[in-house]
Order: structure tokens, then sequence, then C-alpha cells
């Protein structure tokens, strides 16, 4: 067997262990690709609901599918939205407290469910719409839930030089999502009967989930997760497959030195009010930099993501059939920015290109809002300049999901990602109110010019707080980046 395994624990509950190094020592093999392929699919599928959900709304509409008012078709994606917090703070407690690999299996079971009913909503009377409501609420909580439990098996799971590059183009395929969900809904409701092809649309996503379930099943559960829990030997038998199937690719695993080891006492869950005394009262500035990171690229992507079709057909006249065309262009273009500049997190590292997707980004939109209120934009080229500033913001928005994921201790990770991406979703919340009120009926190009200027404001400060009190954890083990608090060493404590 390669690598040194753990020891058995001594006496007062102490387990000394190799794991993490053993994980980190580690290069890319078919288990990583199968790794990515089972769970990144969770962005994949939150991007395609989103999109469909959008795509469909002026459908329902219509007599002949569900005959909903503007106001209830609104309230399809703010309720989803709710699920999605109720899902990130309900399923990370539990996947903190239970495992990642239950919890992997469960949230897809859930967004499978959901999506599944919703496509046999009857009608909109009171229990139709309840119904209505009531699916998308549980769909949303299975892809709320997925981030906070797949963010952190990725993370605990790839060895350290990957990190960066892994988590940030996972967290990019959202957008593969979106054209996915945009191709989808286009082909179904210009070639099927209206009623039958929205319904279909929501099908989508539970085929490429159910693709994956079996992925999913195979998958070990997270060696450090184990181990931090005192399930030593679960944990070696984890980290055993992992080496076997590393191994057959043609690796040759050498041992790892016992100086590597780190000494934990497993320790109780950790509740949400306990949680937010240890982020804020002994990681501060960790806690200040995760919030800050994840409300500013949420705020500037709601704010522009759900009110680009008003600025298309207000200002630039675009018919409304023809706006999926410059989504399709505006996906692309946050699909490759993680794509592409995914792997400079790693080797460059992470202060500085977190600082400067946000910064560059926010600089890029305000030199477009001036020349979108000097009149020297048209749909084409407003489309290309988004193209342009998301293919950094992206990065930089995939790159706050990175931070969350990795700055904490292993015992309350999954809840962190929780807590914060339930701050940003309210936080976020408020954009797309905001600028469809500066949006208007078109009458005062002026009004969205301020409000693009806030924008590129916002995200600027994300990247200055980032410059400032950024942490550099590229090519470093998890535990040191946060020593787990559950660690028995002489090691100062990762604070912040």
């Amino acid at each position: 067997m390669s690598g040194t395994p753990s020891a058995p624990a001594p006496a007062g509950g102490i387990i000394r262990s190799l794991i993490p190094a053993r994980i980190d020592r580690l290069t890319w093999a078919p288990f990583h690709t199968r790794m990515v392929l089972a769970l990144g699919t969770a962005w994949v599928l939150d991007g395609l609901e989103i999109t469909i959900a959008s795509a469909v709304g002026a459908v329902l509409n219509k007599q002949e599918t569900l005959g909903l008012s503007s106001t209830q078709v609104g309230a399809i994606a703010t309720v989803y939205l709710l699920g999605e917090v109720f899902g990130a703070l309900f399923f990370g407690r539990l996947s903190d407290a239970l495992g990642r690999k239950n919890l992997f299996i469960v949230t897809l079971g859930v967004y499978l469910a959901g999506n599944a009913l919703t496509a046999l909503t009857w009608g909109s009377d009171t229990f139709g719409l309840i119904f209505l409501y009531l699916t998308r609420f549980i769909a949303g909580a299975g892809i709320g839930g997925e981030y906070a439990a797949i963010n952190s098996a990725i993370d605990e799971m790839m060895p350290a030089r990957y990190r960066g590059r892994v988590d940030i183009g996972v967290n990019g395929t959202y957008w593969g999502g979106a054209i996915i969900g945009t191709l989808g809904t286009y082909v179904l409701l210009n070639h099927i009967s209206l009623n039958i092809s929205w319904r279909l649309g929501f099908l989508i996503g539970p085929i490429i989930g159910l693709l994956i379930w079996r992925l999913r099943r195979h998958l070990p559960e997270s060696p450090r997760w184990l181990i931090m829990h005192g399930r030593e030997a679960e944990a070696e038998e984890s980290i055993a497959l992992i080496e076997r199937d590393v191994e057959r690719s043609g690796q040759t695993l050498a041992p790892v030195d016992e100086s590597q080891a780190i000494e934990v006492r497993p320790t109780r869950s950790h509740g949400y009010l306990s949680l937010l005394r240890v982020l804020f009262s002994h990681y501060p500035s960790r806690s200040a930099l995760s919030a800050t990171l994840m409300i500013t690229q949420s705020f500037l992507y709601n704010a522009i993501f759900f009110t680009y079709t008003l600025v298309l057909s207000k200002f630039y006249h675009v018919d409304a059939e023809k706006t999926p065309i410059y989504l399709i262009a505006f996906a692309l273009g946050n699909l490759a920015g993680p794509l592409v500049l995914g792997h400079l997190f790693d080797t460059v590292g992470r202060r500085k290109m977190i600082a400067g997707t946000y910064i560059l980004s926010g600089v890029l939109l305000a030199i477009s809002a001036w020349m979108f209120d000097a009149g020297m934009l048209t749909a084409f080229t407003q489309t290309l300049a988004w193209c342009v500033i998301f293919f950094f913001a992206s990065a930089g928005a995939s790159s706050a999901y990175l931070t969350v994921s990795e700055i904490f201790p292993l015992e309350v990770r999954a809840q962190a990602i929780a807590v914060f991406f339930a701050i940003a979703q309210c936080f976020g919340a408020i954009g797309p109110i905001f600028y469809g009120w500066l949006i208007g009926e078109g009458e005062d190009p002026g009004k969205l010019f301020i409000g693009y200027l806030i924008g590129a404001l916002v995200m600027i400060i994300g990247g200055v707080v980032e410059a400032v009190i950024g942490v550099d954890a590229e090519g470093k083990s998890l535990e040191h980046v946060a020593t787990p608090l559950s660690a028995v060493t002489t090691r100062p404590r990762s604070t912040g």
C-alpha cells in the first residue's frame, strides 16, 4: 500500500495522520477527472435552472400553458433563490455533521425530485400555484445544498497544486449550463406545443443529473472529513481506494515523511451560532474578506444578468425572440474566463489574480458605462463589452467561492460556504430591483450610467479588499491555510 497508514488513536482520543499529505502528493489521474465530472455538474445544473426559468417565464403567461400573471412568473425565480439559501444553510450543516458523500448524493436527489415535480404542475389555481412554488423551492434547496457539500468535497480531495484552477473552472461551468438551457428551451419552445415544451424544459436538468448519479455513488467519502471525525479506519479505506486508483494510471507513489503528519482530537459538530462565534472572533479578517468578495460579485452578476434583456429591448430595441442569441454570447465570455485564467490562480497566486480580476472588470465596466452614456454602443458592441468584462469578472466571482471554501477549518467548511452564500444572495437580490428601476422604460440612459458606475465601484472595492487582506493559499495544504479546530499541534493556529 502506498503512503504510511495513520497511527492508531492513542489514549486521550488523539489521532496522528498523514492523510492530508498523502492527498496533496498525488498528481492528476483519472480519479480526479471522474470526481470533477461527478461533482462539478452542480454549477451546470444551477445555470441551467436559472436560464430555463427565465426563458419559459413569458410562455407561462399564455392561457395554453398555466396562464400566470407577470407577478406570479416573477415569483418563480424568487422562490427558487429562497430555496437555494435554505438548502445551503440546512444541507451545509448536515454536510459538516454527516459527511460530504452522504450530502452530495442527497442534494442531487432533492434537486431531481423538485424539478421532475415542477413539470407536473397542472394549472394556476391556488393549489396549483402552491405546488409550483413548493417544487421550485425544493429544486432550489437541492442546488443550494450542492454548493456547500460539493465545494467542500472537491477541495478536500483535490491535491493542493490543482485546487485553485479546478475550483474556479468548476464554478465557471455555471455558464455552460446557461448555454445548454438557452439552446434547449429555444429548440423546445419553437418546435413543440408550448404546454408540453415548458415541461420538457424543466426535465433537461434531471436528465443530466441522472447521468452523473452513478459516478457520484462510486466516489469515496472525503478522507479528511473522516479523520477529523475520528473515523480513522474508514479514512484509511478511503485514501487507500484513491491511491490504488491513481497507481492504476501508472503513477508510483513515494512514502510520505512522518514530519508531515497532523494530530487531531475529534470534536463535536458546530451549530450556526457556534459557527458565527468561530468565524467572527477567531477569523475576523477572513470573514470580512469572504463577505466582501461574495457580496460584490453577487451584486454585479444579479444586477447585469437579470436585467440584460431589459437593456437590449429598452435601449437597443432588440426583439424579445432574438435575445437568446445575445445571452449565448454573454455566457460564452463568462465560461471562457475561468477556464482560460484558472491555472493562473495556482501559479501567479490567489491575491494577485483575485484582486486583478475584480479591479480590471470594475475598470472595464466603468469604461463601457461611459461609452453607453455617450451613445457609442449598439446591441452588438454592448454585448461584446459585457463578454470582455465578464471574462474577467467570471473568474473573479468563481474565486470568491474558492476563497470561502479553503480559508476556514474543515470542521465548519461547508457551513461557512453556506453562510457567505446566503449573505451574498440576500445582497445580490437588491441588484435586479435597483437596476430594473434605473432602466425603467429606457427613457433616461443617465440613470443607468450611474448604476453601471456603482457596479464598477463595488467590484473595485472587492479587489482592493483582496489586495489588502487576501490569503495566499496557492499550493498550500488546506491544513496549512486553516488549521483544523480539532488540531493538537504546537504550530500557531491560522487566524486573521
